[in-house]
């Protein structure tokens, strides 16, 4: 593998686009979420010349709104599809051990033995998690790092998460899963490498129409229009794939979380587990999250009509992820303590089902129109989807392309500079934040770095307090290259 700068600016964009206009690559993926980003990942890695586009930036839709967990699939246990689980697992065995570790951390998941909890579910959730920790075991994932499950008792289960409502308390059931930093983050660390290894990330650049031998694009930030030719072309555009092919029945799912202050649940340590009522297979989680922030989620509600630029949560979704966490705690949150909310669409493969909880979460990698689509699946599997959308572009295009070598290709590091220059106490955002966001990891507004760099933005408040400040150092640092 030829190794290059890592580096995602305006420069490089620049450069990129201009040669993009004259070349014929191997491969040219539309779409720069986490299964784009992972397929222009693959296919350089094979030594494949790439030129990835996605229309606004990196992350931008559904990548970005995830409950950031690379789990072990304990929710397709419960309902019986064992071999998404069996690939979970293993996707995130690699995840933590080889391909991201500096990423992701273990993090605890309590399902209390509380009063809101009836004994089905206590029973369901303690045999899954027993489940899953043969899967941790097939995979051959350390102990040291994800522990096995483990009952606890009341008194730990409180400390683990101080909200907790003490009366009808009798412990839980501790597992471990993988909790990322950031799933935006990843999804940089994956474009990053991608680039390094030479392929072009071009954001901002939209695709028109797709041909077998390349596409019709739109540099957003100019108005102009180019051809991109290409031996082979992956749409991994998620819920927006069946708008350019139209062969494809996609199924969008609304998925909401909301955003709440640590200290309104204790500060809690571990992340909650919640059965939803009735069911042993469907839970709300609330996740501890840096900024001092727990995210509660989340919904799984059809989301028929016209896929919006960005989903919005409704009230009712909100509502009801208030009323599944009073089921478990002393004092209920109110709706004027959530700090934010945000949903995602999931570009869930449209099977007939008749609940979009019920359509199956594995990957669809398809060839039609001349070109291959890949959609469904989610982020801990990602790198699975990539390498199979990958080998079948190879397959079908005539692509002389080796295996891929991405299971055991580190991820760039982000090694975010010193800085001292703090503009915001609150979240802790250093201007040396910001720069490394413009300089080296392609963002190139405001709204980059609070929404897809920082996550800063997920809180309501803290967006407004910031937004001025971090528009002057993006405007400062673009000016650096011109």
């Amino acid at each position: 593998m030829t190794r290059t700068s890592s580096a995602l600016n305006v420069a490089r964009r620049r450069s990129d686009l201009l040669r993009a206009a004259d070349e014929i690559v191997d491969v040219l993926v539309v779409g720069g979420g986490i299964t784009g980003a992972g397929v222009a990942l693959d296919a350089a890695a094979r030594g494949l010349t790439v030129t990835l586009v996605e229309a606004e930036d990196l992350a931008f839709g559904t990548s970005r709104f995830s409950s950031k967990l690379v789990h072990g699939g304990l929710r397709y246990l419960a309902t019986g599809d064992v071999a998404t689980a069996k690939e979970s697992a293993i996707e995130r065995h690699l995840l933590m051990t080889t391909i991201a570790p500096h990423l992701i951390r273990p993090l605890g998941q309590l399902l209390p033995f509380a009063r809101g909890v009836d004994t089905r579910q206590r029973l369901a959730g303690a045999a899954g998690m027993g489940l899953g920790d043969l899967l941790r075991m097939r995979a051959r994932t350390p102990r040291a790092v994800l522990p096995p499950p483990r009952l606890v008792s009341a008194a730990t289960a409180h400390r683990l998460v101080p909200a907790l409502d003490p009366l009808g308390l009798h412990g839980g059931m501790l597992s471990f899963d993988g909790q990322l930093a950031d799933d935006a983050r990843l999804v940089v660390a994956v474009a990053r490498t991608a680039a390094g290894l030479g392929a072009r990330i071009l954001t901002r650049t939209r695709a028109l129409a797709l041909r077998p031998d390349g596409a019709t694009v739109e540099d957003t930030t100019r108005g102009e229009r180019f051809e991109i030719r290409a031996r082979a072309v992956i749409n991994a555009t998620g819920v927006w794939a069946g708008t350019l092919d139209q062969a494809i029945a996609v199924r969008p799912s609304r998925g909401t979380h909301i955003v709440l202050d640590a200290a309104d649940l204790g500060g809690p340590t571990a992340a909650l587990t919640i059965p939803q009522e009735g069911s042993i297979s469907r839970y709300v989680f609330a996740l501890p999250q840096e900024h001092d922030r727990v995210i509660v989620g989340l919904t799984d509600e059809d989301a028929p009509g016209p896929v919006p630029r960005v989903a919005e949560p409704t009230e009712d979704e909100i509502a009801f992820l208030l009323a599944s966490l009073a089921r478990v705690i002393a004092a209920p949150i109110g709706r004027s303590q959530v700090r934010g909310a945000f949903a995602g669409l999931r570009p869930l493969v449209d099977s007939g089902a008749d609940a979009s909880s019920d359509v199956s979460r594995r990957h669809l990698v398809t060839a039609s129109a001349g070109f291959v689509s890949v959609l469904g699946g989610k982020l801990t599997t990602y790198r699975r989807m990539a390498e199979d959308a990958v080998d079948l572009a190879a397959s079908t295009r005539g692509l002389d392309a080796p295996p891929s070598p991405t299971a055991s290709l580190r991820l760039v590091d982000r090694r975010s500079p010193a800085s001292t220059d703090v503009l915001d106490e609150r979240t802790g955002l250093a201007r040396g934040d910001v720069e490394l966001a413009v300089r080296v990891e392609g963002a190139m507004s405001a709204d980059d770095v609070l929404d897809r760099r920082t996550r800063i933005g997920l809180a309501d408040e803290d967006r407004r307090r910031c937004a001025g400040i971090v528009a002057r150092v993006v405007s400062e640092t673009l000016a650096e290259f011109g």
